[in-house]
């Protein structure tokens, strides 16, 4: 793994491949770590042919923690979005955006294709549309429109988005909670046993345990609000994939995404929650390797 500094933060990367082979970005969801990419899928990438860059997201992994805007306070920002008011934010979305084109600058990459899962698609979705010129494709996966007609996350999996380890100072209680978010988020037509979800949540703490980067990426999300215009907008060679079995993003939101892109192709999975197990990657491998291909380079 490498660093540098691009848009006036640190961003932690791994670049697998060689130099001279088209760029696949990989951009993780909320909280969650480059890690977090089975490496199944980067070295399936790889062999395809493709240049594989996963970057922390700000805040994430072992990039910066921009701690210096404090612990977010996420009813406060729920309340301001519901009035119509502005949600106080650290930074948006369309900043995190910024830091994968800042990436590519430094790396030397003048496009690229990007893939974004759950927050990384709304990223990826900014990308397309506000910074075309450096996106070769986009791949949506388990994202939506942020549309305000579109079905809830469901009670339970909403839950999840706003519980807490029994004591947020112990290391096993943070590991086993989130192991049990991993559970009720995942997709029942590839289940993944216990040991593989505390596993990866041990891996993911160790690292970087960062709460409150995890609640000021929330904001961001929250302040992104509806990406109706925007979707309109994108021009790129478009692929969204997404769940039949999201419990949190529902399949509607990607079946909407697909909708407002002009020429999106659409795949959905049956048995695939909100979660890449191990068993989807030959096929996620597939799709986003075909789609990358069939998009070429401008």
């Amino acid at each position: 793994m490498a660093s540098l500094q691009a848009n006036g933060i640190t961003i932690e990367y791994e670049d697998t491949g060689g130099a001279d082979r088209p760029a696949i970005v990989l951009i993780r969801g909320l909280g969650t770590q480059l890690i977090d990419w089975p490496v199944a899928l980067v070295e399936t990438l790889s062999g395809a042919g493709f240049r594989v860059i996963r970057p922390d997201n700000r805040d994430a992994g072992l990039s910066s923690k921009l701690d210096a805007f404090g612990a977010p306070d996420i009813p406060a920002a729920i309340r301001a979005a519901r009035n119509g008011e502005a949600v106080p934010c650290a930074y948006t979305l369309e900043d995190m955006a910024r830091d994968v084109v800042a990436l590519l600058d430094v790396l030397g990459i003048e496009a690229a294709h990007v893939v974004g899962m759950s927050m990384g698609g709304f990223i990826v979705q900014r990308l397309a549309a506000n910074h075309p010129t450096r996106v070769l494709s986009m791949t949506s996966i388990m994202a939506s429109s942020g549309s305000p007609d579109l079905p809830a996350s469901t009670p339970e999996a909403a839950a999840t988005l706003a519980s807490s380890p029994s004591d947020p100072d112990d290391r096993d209680s943070v590991i086993t909670h989130d192991a049990e978010v991993a559970r009720i988020l995942g997709s029942p037509g590839y289940p993944e046993d216990e040991s593989e979800r505390l596993a990866i949540a041990a891996a993911r703490y160790d690292r970087s345990h960062c709460p409150d980067g995890v609640g000021r990426q929330m904001l961001a999300v929250i302040a992104d609000g509806r990406r109706l215009e925007l979707l309109g907008g994108i021009r790129v060679p478009t692929l969204v994939i997404h769940g039949r079995d999201d419990l949190l993003v529902r399949v509607e939101g990607g079946i909407d995404t697909a909708a407002r892109i002009p020429g999106a192709k659409l795949e959905l999975i049956d048995g695939m929650g909100h979660n890449i197990p191990l068993g989807l990657v030959p096929t996620l491998a597939k799709l986003i390797a075909e789609h990358a291909s069939a998009s070429g380079a401008r």
